[in-house]
């Protein structure tokens, strides 16, 4: 991943330089090209100026610091200049050999142009030379007759040089941003590629059975910090599992023994009665039954709670106060032959959001649980108490209540407060998992009158 991320930052570059730096030379190509026809011209026209005066007195030949100039230019320059009269004639040559001297030049296009009185500017090939020339030709002009021309030519292998030497610079400089693209690829590969070996070696540690095995999620580039959260998430989150795994092996193995071994012994004194003592036999089989009956519903109770830790139930909107009312509907008849009064206080409607049933599983285990310890003529009141964020549920008994320490044991699971009543100990346990599977909490509370106040906590619905 590495090598791959450094070759395509070095490509891009390269790509991006390369669309930048061809228009960039065609460009410099232009502007040199135009820089030295303007320089020429300029340069053509003080020679033409400095002719002048020579060509009307016809001593142009004679005129040695015209004919000294023309050659300084050329040593200067590197430009040829050649000076004709009206007839084309050359008069001054820069050349040292002055072999063109005397020449007529008329049949040059430029020569004919510029003697025509415009100003004569392009590229042609010289077959004397055997290369490509770039010329300027203006005329001398004296009022409005034109006494002759003035010719520039310069080699445009000049000007191909100049811009590849302009080209060349360009290109080191090009390389030189693709060998720090390169580096500094390099860096930010390293750091990304170490954050997810780092990465990489937490997940095969975690693989093999090091479940305390966590990424560092302060570190690293923004995605990679998130990956990290979530490796982190999933670490935690597995490594609750299967200690719920572990506490529900272990917790159902210890409580379903003692319920089995009492089972066996049941049906082996049954057995032994059968014949000698049926109805001590037939009582004998009355409590393996109901030992059989407590032992399914441990096992009830510990598969539910399993479901409630191991599951993550999407929360919806529910109306608590209907629940409620719901809930007293359904115990009615049942307070009634326990001569408990059982009543609902609250708001018409209170939107929470819970678990699916959550709500229900919990109102009915505190009110199964205070209506075994509610004595003949008690009260028992659900209420509904909107506050704000959260709303509460509350189960009002009057029973004996517990003390502070019991309220919170009561959440531990097979805890029961006195060993000979029935139950498997799991109910308030499932009701404390509800509640925080929903986003609230449970708890119980001794009432200052007498009793208890068990309540869950759960937030409130925005409309």
């Amino acid at each position: 991943m590495k090598w791959r991320f450094i070759t395509a930052l070095m490509s891009v570059t390269l790509l991006v330089l390369l669309v930048q730096d061809i228009p960039l030379g065609f460009y410099l190509q232009s502007v040199e090209h135009d820089r030295i026809i303007t320089s020429l011209e300029r340069d053509a026209f003080i020679l033409a100026g400095r002719s002048e005066q020579a060509l009307e007195t016809e001593t142009v030949t004679d005129d040695v610091e015209l004919i000294t100039a023309a050659k300084d230019y050329r040593d200067a320059g590197g430009a040829r200049v050649v000076i004709v009269d009206h007839n084309g004639t050359a008069v001054v040559i820069s050349d040292d050999d002055q072999v063109d001297l005397g020449t007529s030049y008329l049949n040059r296009p430029e020569i004919q142009e510029a003697l025509s009185g415009q100003i004569s500017t392009g590229h042609r090939f010289s077959t004397t030379l055997n290369q490509e020339l770039l010329y300027v030709t203006v005329p001398i002009l004296s009022g409005t007759e034109v006494l002759g021309a003035v010719r520039l030519t310069y080699p445009d292998q000049v000007v191909t040089t100049t811009v590849n030497n302009q080209l060349s610079l360009l290109s080191i400089v090009a390389l030189i941003a693709v060998l720090l693209a390169g580096i500094v690829g390099y860096i930010v590969a390293g750091t990304i590629t170490r954050r997810i070996r780092l990465l990489q070696e937490a997940t095969e540690s975690l693989a093999a059975g090091d479940l305390s095995s966590r990424a560092d999620e302060r570190a690293g580039t923004s995605e990679l910090r998130s990956l990290s959260a979530s490796f982190n998430d999933m670490a935690e989150r597995l490594e609750s599992l299967i200690a719920q795994q572990r506490t529900f092996a272990a917790d159902a193995s210890h409580q379903l023994r003692t319920p089995l071994t009492a089972l066996r012994l049941r049906l082996e004194r049954a057995s032994e009665l059968l014949e000698s003592d049926p109805a001590g036999a037939a009582t004998r089989l009355a409590a393996a039954e109901a030992e059989a009956d407590r032992l399914n519903n441990l096992i009830e109770g510990l598969l539910l709670l399993s479901r409630t830790e191991a599951s993550h139930v999407r929360r919806e909107v529910i109306d608590l106060s209907g629940v409620g009312r719901g809930r007293v509907e359904h115990w009615a008849a049942l307070a009634q032959e326990a001569g408990v009064t059982l009543r609902y206080e609250g708001p018409a409607e209170a939107s929470v959001i819970a678990v699916p049933n959550a709500a229900e599983q919990i109102i009915d285990n505190y009110i199964d649980n205070a209506l075994a310890v509610s004595a003949d003529g008690a009260r028992l009141t659900i209420r509904i108490v909107p506050s704000g964020s959260q709303t509460t549920v509350h189960v009002l008994d009057e029973g004996p209540g517990l003390s502070p320490e019991e309220c919170v044991r009561a959440f531990d699971r097979f805890w029961r407060a006195n060993s000979d009543r029935h139950g498997s100990g799991l109910g308030l346990a499932i009701v404390a998992q509800l509640a925080r599977a929903s986003g609230g909490h449970a708890g119980l509370s001794p009432r200052p009158e007498g009793g208890l106040d068990a309540f869950a906590t759960f937030d409130t619905a925005r409309n």
